[in-house]
């Protein structure tokens, strides 16, 4: 098995090119994507209060880190959600507010929530100031202000976030999805050298040697499985270098990455295993990695998928799992005890594909 591995890291180090490329290609693309997200996003805002009472809701509403509002006429602000240029419009009224949305996000969630937190302090200083009476309006709003910013307890709160609450980080999101897209064509390419060797014969020379069979296919899994983990790696640790904190659980996103790359190698081999030409394979990888990412969440958020069909289809795919693991250690703080379960389908779809790729190439070989 050494010598096995030994062959294939000296063709690696004549060859790195290939590497280097998918390295560079997901460093690019991960950059670029993540980069060019929109980090606020803007909401039309059309008011029936007064100019006065517009103005200062309009302050308060843009001390948000997230929304942007700005004032359009109501027809205009319609327009604009209906045509997919906001995603959300906002209607003020004098005691109440309307969401004007074309289809439902986790953003309509959080604006309907900031919307309402701002109504009920303006509506609360609005009952102290009437309360107050003319004379003592002016302190009654100072008082209010104080109670803000020196409120007379604080809550403490422990978790992360609640139940069912979707946390979507646009850059977090472009680099998992583009590092488990790209390792896919790393992983597979590599390990299409057991399909031409298998073709040209050089496998019967090796175990008529004193090489076992089961050390030719360890040594080629195991190099397939090292030159996709350390791509991944090297670009988040590039990453890292660039500012990307990873919730300061890096060495658990190194580890929760192992699952997904067996789980990516044991594919790889079950492709393998189907193909009857090195054509079939060109063609196959492209398709199966392309939908595997579209399906599976790499490419755009999960979360925000509302059919029924795609999240079944999802479940099947092991790149919603990586996904899944990579989110729930840096965005959701989880530990990797509440991660065992797409720890287990990933390595439950490693165990069945490497078992079924195997036997599939073993019985080619023998007919």
């Amino acid at each position: 098995m050494t010598a096995v591995l030994a062959a294939k890291f000296r063709l690696f180090l004549r060859k790195p090119w290939p590497f280097l490329a998918m390295t560079g290609f997901c460093i690019v693309f991960a950059f670029l994507f993540g980069g060019m997200k929109v980090t606020h996003i803007e909401i039309p805002v059309s008011s029936k209060l007064s100019e006065a009472e517009t103005k200062s809701m309009l302050k308060e509403l843009n001390q948000s880190d997230l929304f942007i509002f700005t004032e359009k006429k109501e027809e205009e602000l319609k327009r604009l959600v209906r045509d997919g240029r906001s995603e959300a419009g906002l209607i003020l009224e004098e005691d109440h507010f309307r969401i004007i949305r074309a289809t439902h996000t986790p953003n309509i969630l959080l604006l309907s929530q900031f919307v309402g937190q701002i109504y009920r302090q303006e509506l609360l200083k609005k009952q102290l100031a009437e309360n107050a009476g003319p004379d003592g309006s002016k302190d009654a709003e100072r008082a209010f202000e104080t109670s803000l910013s020196d409120p007379l307890f604080s809550v403490e709160k422990k978790s992360y976030r609640s139940d069912g609450t979707v946390v979507i980080n646009t850059r977090l999101q472009s680099l998992f999805g583009f590092s488990l897209f790209f390792v896919i064509y790393t992983i597979a390419y590599n390990l299409l050298g057991i399909f031409i060797e298998k073709r040209e014969k050089i496998w019967d020379r090796l175990i008529i040697s004193s090489v076992k069979k089961w050390e030719i296919y360890a040594g080629n899994l195991i190099y397939g499985f090292l030159t996709g983990y350390v791509q991944v790696a090297i670009v988040f640790f590039v990453f890292r270098l660039a500012g990307v904190d990873f919730a300061g659980r890096l060495g658990e996103v190194l580890l929760v990455l192992v699952p997904y790359v067996l789980a990516i190698v044991a594919l790889s081999v079950f492709i393998i295993g189907i193909v009857k030409t090195i054509e079939q394979f060109h063609a196959i990888i492209p398709l199966v990695s392309v939908a595997m990412a579209m399906i599976g969440g790499a490419y755009w958020p999960i979360e925000i998928v509302t059919s029924k069909a795609m999240l079944f289809l999802s479940k099947l795919m092991p790149i919603r799992y990586g996904m899944d693991l990579l989110k729930g250690v840096v965005i959701y703080r989880e530990s990797l005890a509440e991660l065992w379960f797409p720890i287990l389908i990933l390595c439950s779809f490693g165990i069945a594909f490497t078992a079924l790729g195997i036997g599939l190439m073993e019985r080619k070989s023998a007919g």
